[in-house]
């Protein structure tokens, strides 16, 4: 009880409370303005949390996440262009209202809808961490090797469009974490004599470099037309356009089946927010019926796709905070944040900085109340944001890219920050998962250290792995997982 009081005092400060809604704030704008999203803005936070505290930077970078879920609605709603991958399926029934003169209504009920799912989401977290962190403590190095290779091949299988391409990017991702000083002989290794690689790779110049230049040297070249984007709906002030308490009493189941299916999915490493807001629509238009209005301006359509998606922000932190394993991109990064501040998430961590867990914790919190409450205020502000052109947006996300790296580090790392933009670029082009790559790249330290571990402990007596019933079983699901993967990507292609 100590630790929940300190860690939620901790938590609750002006400063964090000011990060924490200037997160939120940026997370919304980066998500509604198409082709940008906030998992860019998250990618070019990282580096700038360098100087901060450790709850404030992970607060900091939660908030983006929380307002990133919100705001990929906006263009959705109003352009039929989704901000983020995630609110693709919000177009389905949003764009359509907005048609039909009631886009302040959608926004309100996605409004409405991302909030409500996230906050259930996040307490669902609070109850569920914990118990599971302690279950997690008991198991040994060979048992925790064995649930991240669980997570690469589920992240392989569901992140991208091939399983082999999809395992090659993560076997790369390990690979390029191996960079720098063994753990065990302090010699160098995959260095070729360069000082500055010494200290490994930077996370912050390989996700910035993958996930936000990558991105844009795509849209750049493959797709060189980015400053035709279709005019935003104008927003109304008609009865009809009006959000209120009937309206979000009808939704109300929809919000939370799709909660449910959402915090399931977010705590499955490998599916995301994208997967829950498809998952949400389906389930929510099935319950409907055949006579219902979905997919010609349904205000439950919205309201599933926001509530699952939202939903993912706070369960993909049950497989981060008790297992160190990220549940999608958004909590690899923030786990990168993790590992520079000095903090490793995993069984350890509630025992040895329970305070610090449920600081997080509150910084959740708040994130949830900064969103429902600029939410309020912001939708028509964004009806501005998103008629900026990318040929303007673009240049001033690439400044703050290498400002941020440059300021975090050095320009070495500005060097490599190109470098992995081009390898970012090329994964796109040859259609290899980066999300897998950024995972296996996080993960790869973890993974190497729990596998040597093992390979000492058993002290090369094959008989240790059958010793190990829970260890064989998470290898076996993995194998298996791999060819049922495998075996259903193959057969969708013929």
């Amino acid at each position: 009880m100590q630790d929940i009081l300190l860690g939620l005092a901790d938590a609750f400060t002006l400063s964090n409370l000011l990060y924490i809604g200037a997160g939120v704030l940026i997370g919304q704008i980066f998500a509604a303005a198409p082709g940008v999203g906030a998992l860019m803005a998250i990618t070019i936070a990282v580096p700038f949390t360098f100087y901060l505290s450790p709850v404030t930077a992970i607060g900091f970078l939660v908030g983006i996440n929380k307002g990133g879920t919100l705001g990929g609605a906006v263009s959705a709603i109003l352009m039929n262009t989704p901000g983020s991958a995630e609110a693709t399926a919000t177009t389905f029934d949003g764009y359509p209202m907005a048609r039909n003169g009631q886009a302040l209504k959608a926004l309100r009920t996605a409004h409405a809808s991302s909030v409500s799912g996230d906050a259930m989401s996040d307490l669902v977290l609070f109850l569920v961490a914990a118990p599971l962190a302690v279950l997690a403590v008991k198991m040994g190095p060979l048992e925790m090797a064995s649930v991240v290779l669980v997570a690469f091949v589920v992240v392989a299988g569901l992140a991208g469009h091939s399983m082999l391409k999809g395992l090659i990017a993560a076997a790369l991702g390990v690979l390029l974490s191996l960079v720098g000083t063994d753990p065990e002989t302090a010699g160098e290794r995959l260095s070729f004599g360069i000082p500055e690689l010494m200290g490994g790779l930077s996370i912050s110049a390989v996700g910035i470099g993958v996930l936000a230049l990558g991105e844009i040297f795509r849209q750049a070249i493959v797709h060189g037309d980015t400053g035709s984007q279709a005019e935003p709906t104008e927003l109304g002030e008609s009865s009809a356009n009006r959000f209120r308490w009937r309206d979000f009493s009808h939704i109300l189941p929809t919000i939370l089946r799709s909660t449910g299916i959402g915090t399931v999915i977010g705590a499955i490493p490998g599916l995301g927010s994208t997967a829950a807001a498809f998952l949400g629509y389906a389930s929510a238009k099935r319950a409907a019926g055949p006579d219902s209005n979905f997919g010609k301006g349904d205000i439950r359509g919205v309201a599933a796709t926001e509530a699952a998606n939202s939903a993912v922000v706070g369960s993909n932190f049950i497989p981060l905070l008790s297992l160190g394993i990220p549940g999608n991109v958004a909590a690899a990064l923030i786990l990168g944040a993790f590992v520079i501040h000095g903090i490793t998430p995993g069984p350890q961590l509630f025992s040895e900085q329970g305070r610090l867990v449920y600081a997080i914790f509150g910084a959740m919190l708040l994130g949830t109340l900064c969103n429902l409450v600029f939410g309020l205020f912001t939708m028509r502000l964004f009806v501005k944001v998103i008629r900026l052109p990318l040929p303007i947006i673009l240049p001033c996300v690439v400044l703050l890219c290498v400002t941020g790296i440059i300021v975090s580090s050095n320009l070495f790392s500005a060097w490599l920050l190109i470098g992995f933009a081009v390898l970012g670029f090329f994964m796109r082009l040859l259609d290899f998962s980066f999300v897998t790559f950024i995972i296996g790249f996080v993960l790869g330290p973890a993974f190497e250290l729990n596998v040597r571990q093992s390979v000492l402990l058993a002290d090369g007596q094959i008989g240790y792995l059958l010793e190990r019933p829970i260890a064989c079983g998470f290898i076996l699901l993995a194998l298996f997982l791999a060819w049922r993967i495998g075996l259903r990507r193959s057969s969708a292609k013929h």
